[in-house]
C-alpha cells in the first residue's frame, strides 16, 4: 500500500471528551426551538384577540334545500378579502382541515371534520374565483377555489381545493351566476 492510503485507513474520528459542552449545546438548542414555537403560538393567539370583533359564524339552517353542487377536499384558510396574506384565525377560520362543501339555494355549507363548521348564506356570497394562493398555501395558477363572502362588516376570502381540481370551474360559474341572480332579484323588489 502506498503511504497516503495507509494514513487514510488508520485515521479515525476523535472521541468526544467534553460531554458537558455537547450536552449544553443540545439543551440550549432545544430551549431555543421551544421558545420559537411558544412565540409562534402566542402570535397566533394575539391575532385571534385582534380579530375578536368578528361575529360568531352562522350555522346551517335546518332545511337548506337540495344540493346544487357538492365536493370534498381541503379548506386552506380564510383571509381578509384582497389581502391573501392577512389570515383570519378567529372562530377557527385559520385552521386547515378536510372539508365537505355543499352549495344550495340557501347558501354554502362548509363542514370541517376536526374544526368548526360554518354556513355562508346566499345573500352574503360576493364572488367566486380561481386563484393560486392564500395565506401559507401557494398552488399552480387556478389551483384554488376562493369564495368571497361578507361577515359582519368584513369581506372574507376562503380558500378551498377540491380532491378533483376539474370541479373548480363549475363551482365558480354556479356561485357567480347565483350571486348575479340574487342581486337582480333584490333590485327588482
Amino acid at each position: 500500500m502506498t503511504p497516503v492510503i495507509l494514513l487514510a485507513a488508520e485515521k479515525e474520528s476523535a472521541e468526544v471528551t467534553d460531554w458537558a459542552a455537547r450536552i449544553g449545546w443540545v439543551v440550549g438548542l432545544a430551549l431555543f426551538i421551544a421558545l420559537v414555537y411558544w412565540l409562534m403560538r402566542e402570535g397566533w393567539k394575539w391575532r385571534g384577540t385582534l380579530q375578536g370583533d368578528l361575529p360568531e359564524l352562522p350555522g346551517a339552517p335546518d332545511d337548506p334545500g337540495p344540493a346544487r353542487l357538492s365536493m370534498s377536499g381541503r379548506y386552506h384558510g380564510s383571509t381578509t378579502a384582497g389581502q391573501w396574506l392577512d389570515r383570519i384565525v378567529a372562530h377557527g377560520l385559520g385552521t386547515r382541515s378536510r372539508v365537505e362543501l355543499t352549495l344550495t339555494d340557501a347558501g354554502l355549507d362548509v363542514v370541517r371534520p376536526g374544526a368548526s363548521d360554518f354556513f355562508v348564506p346566499a345573500a352574503r356570497l360576493r364572488e367566486a374565483r380561481l386563484d393560486k394562493g392564500i395565506a401559507g398555501k401557494v398552488l399552480t395558477e387556478g389551483g384554488l377555489l376562493v369564495v368571497t363572502w361578507a361577515h359582519g362588516d368584513r369581506l372574507i376570502d376562503s380558500g378551498f381545493r377540491s380532491d378533483h381540481a376539474a370541479e373548480h370551474n363549475e363551482w365558480v360559474d354556479v356561485i357567480n351566476s347565483m350571486i348575479k341572480n340574487n342581486s337582480t332579484e333584490g333590485a327588482e323588489r
